[in-house]
């Protein structure tokens, strides 16, 4: 398997984006797909996670009523919609893949996609 994620930018505080991750490869029937971010400075923090099946086991808190996360199966794609971004939403964004979901911790994921930057100005 692997991923491809894109869709980071530059946005002001308030504002919103969309990154998608596309899996390619033989990806297993129960997969979860997430994401992270890594702020500079900081270690990587889970964002969200779903399932094959649309179940989304787990949020951050911090990021809960702003962010969402969809996946398009068909595609093999996952989305993470970011509304009312915050300067502290700034870090590299990372999707990664499980072949079945078993927690949010960044050992538990096996393939991780390259990151796509997020700046969030103040």
């Amino acid at each position: 398997v692997q991923l491809q994620a894109c869709g980071g930018g530059l946005v002001q505080t308030g504002g919103s984006l969309r990154l998608s991750c596309a899996a390619s490869g033989r990806t297993a029937s129960s997969n979860v797909m997430a994401w992270f971010r890594q702020a500079p400075g900081k270690e990587r923090e889970f964002v969200l996670a779903i399932t094959w099946s649309g179940i989304i086991p787990k949020y951050a808190e911090s990021v809960k009523g702003r962010f969402t996360i969809s996946r398009d199966n068909a595609k093999n794609t996952v989305y993470l919609q970011m509304n009312s971004l915050k300067p502290e939403d700034t870090a590299i964004y990372f999707c990664a893949y499980a072949s079945y979901y078993r927690g949010s911790f960044y050992s538990e994921y096996d393939v991780w996609g390259r990151g796509t930057l997020v700046t969030v100005s103040s």
